[in-house]
């Protein structure tokens, strides 16, 4: 059977927009065209069905676009409801929920968004929806803008960033798949979704104090180089107050 597009929302209980904007990401495949009607299948209503599912349950669009297109098994279930349950009680907002709680208007939200800083959580209904991670990321911003740092250099750092922590997410994923997920097997379930957990908060503490005491010894490096006794100081002061142990040079 057939659906114009706002058939398909209809029986799927979305907006056409919603139908739209998930097309637009990669979600749904084209419709079938018959002169200037698009046309879409069972299979699109199917899989809009189980979009739709899967992000009032709070998972990214990139993480409902990967369960979509992964070959399906009891480990990918089980690797699954342990992403999910680490998104348990997280507290969505609405983009302007989202401006008002940092005082960012939505224009330049939208801007932030573009450079990777931020990512709706799912798009139930059409309405993109934010955690309380992007309020820190947006006030973590305020705070370098409240220094002087110029907004479009901190947008340019940031989308540099952006592309290249995908480039090691994605490899990190590659790592725990061939690690961790594949083999064990399906008879591995729960054992991979108990790696998941602890492997989740180790991760990323790792990535964070690393990327903290790289930024403070290059940052002594660079004061050191220019003679700055007084700042050089103050940096060495926050290493050895991190368990940094002491600046040698």
């Amino acid at each position: 059977m057939d659906y114009r597009v706002d058939q398909l929302a209809s029986r799927a209980g979305v907006t056409v927009d919603t139908v739209r904007y998930y097309q637009s990401k990669g979600l749904l495949s084209p419709p079938r065209r018959e002169g200037r009607v698009a046309l879409y299948s069972r299979a699109h209503l199917d899989r809009l069905r189980r979009i739709r599912t899967l992000a009032a349950r709070g998972l990214s669009l990139a993480l409902i676009k990967r369960v979509l297109g992964a070959r399906r098994s009891g480990t990918d279930d089980e690797l699954m409801s342990a992403v999910i349950q680490e998104e348990e009680n997280v507290r969505f907002l609405s983009r302007e929920d989202l401006a008002a709680e940092t005082g960012v208007p939505p224009e330049l939200l939208s801007s932030i968004e573009a450079a990777g800083l931020i990512e709706p959580s799912g798009v139930p209904d059409g309405s993109p929806r934010y955690t309380e991670t992007d309020v820190r990321i947006i006030k973590g911003g305020l705070a370098l803008l409240a220094f002087g740092f110029p907004l479009d250099e901190i947008l340019d750092l940031a989308r540099s960033h952006h592309h290249a922590m995908r480039e090691t997410v994605d490899r990190a994923i590659a790592l725990f798949d061939r690690s961790v997920r594949e083999p064990g097997g399906s008879a591995a379930d729960d054992r991979v979704a108990d790696a998941f957990r602890q492997l989740l908060p180790a991760v990323t503490d790792l990535v964070a104090n690393h990327f903290q005491r790289l930024l403070l010894t290059h940052a002594l490096r660079r004061l050191e180089n220019a003679g700055d006794a007084e700042g050089l100081a103050v940096a060495a002061e926050q290493i050895q107050a991190r368990g940094g142990g002491s600046w040698k040079g």
